[in-house]
């Protein structure tokens, strides 16, 4: 019995796509980029930072409940943290996909004090394929392109190699593809039209056997979004990675948009984990696509579940409503 992913992307292929097949993955990954710092800071009853940081059990169990309410599809984390979930019996009778994140780019090493992530990426992997089978079949890799022919070259040899790999050992993953954290020149063409390029031609020779399930990728406004969700929509299934926390509003915007324009896949991070309530942000994201509602409607909605639960949101309303990212801004409408 198929679970709950493979049956949306299945209905997402066919043509069948209605708002209720959009897939939410949760990404608890980040002990893989930020090190000790990876749960947050410790706060007290008053919400006030003690100035250290919370070991990951706070963070696994943030999972567990992620988990518990069932609103996700995909739950990744690094292949430590699955091991633990595994032993703990947290996927039994789900249906939630674990996925683990299968590389570790330079660019995502970005504990206290590091500058790895102000230089190019380079290729990467800490998890053996042969670990990560017995715990999920699903798993995230991520490239970076940066109209560098060296740099560029490099990246696709590494990832044809691990798509070997990975087709050997019997485990199926999605692209992520990063916006660089450097300045990339694109000579007669924005960034969002070179990067649509550099994916669709890195993964054109790629047989149906080894291609990824779906691709996630920085929302770069709603033109290049649709140009290349509707490219090739059956064979190539676009989805948008979160970012930064930010606001409510961007987050809950951020998806709108994303799914207006063609997105069928959101990954969330810092916006699920860094919000006051976790399962409340989760709803508010369903609530956003399966009853159209737009971002204003959606973050009252959000702080009204927050006073519901005796939560005190982190900004008044008014300030939660703001939008700060600047693509959101250019999207309106």
């Amino acid at each position: 019995m198929s679970k709950r992913l493979d049956q949306k992307l299945a209905r997402i292929r066919n043509g069948q796509y209605t708002p209720k097949d959009f897939i939410i993955a949760d990404a608890k990954d980040a002990d893989m980029a930020n090190g000790c710092k990876t749960a947050g800071l410790q706060k007290d009853s008053e919400g006030q930072s003690s100035g250290r940081y919370n070991p990951i059990k706070v963070y696994r169990d943030d999972m567990l409940k992620i988990m518990e309410s069932d609103l996700v599809d995909i739950m990744l984390t690094s292949l430590s943290t699955a091991e633990i979930l595994t032993q703990q019996g947290a996927y039994a009778n789900t249906e939630i996909t674990p996925a683990i994140r299968l590389n570790d780019t330079t660019d995502i090493w970005v504990g206290r004090g590091a500058s790895y992530s102000s230089q190019p990426a380079l290729p990467f992997r800490t998890a053996r394929l042969d670990r990560v089978k017995p715990v999920a079949d699903l798993g995230l890799y991520a490239i970076t392109f940066y109209n560098d022919l060296q740099q560029d070259h490099r990246t696709l040899e590494a990832y044809a190699r691990f798509r070997d790999e990975a087709s050997a050992q019997g485990v199926r993953h999605f692209l992520e593809v990063f916006n660089p954290q450097t300045h990339v020149v694109t000579p007669g063409a924005d960034f969002g039209s070179y990067n649509n390029d550099a994916i669709v031609r890195c993964l054109a020779a790629v047989s149906r056997h080894d291609r990824p399930l779906f691709l996630k990728a920085a929302y770069n406004g709603p033109a290049a979004t649709e140009e290349i969700a509707s490219y090739d929509p059956g064979n190539l299934i676009f989805g948008i990675l979160g970012g930064s926390a930010g606001t409510t509003r961007d987050c809950l915007e951020l998806i709108r948009q994303a799914e207006k324009y063609g997105a069928r896949v959101a990954l969330f991070g810092r916006k699920i984990y860094f919000a006051e309530d976790s399962v409340a942000m989760v709803k508010a994201m369903r609530r956003t696509i399966e009853e159209g509602l737009d971002s204003v409607e959606a973050t009252k909605a959000y702080h009204a579940d927050l006073e519901k639960l005796g939560v005190r949101p982190l900004r008044e309303l008014n300030a939660d409503l703001e939008l700060t990212e600047e693509v959101l801004k250019a999207g309106l409408g």
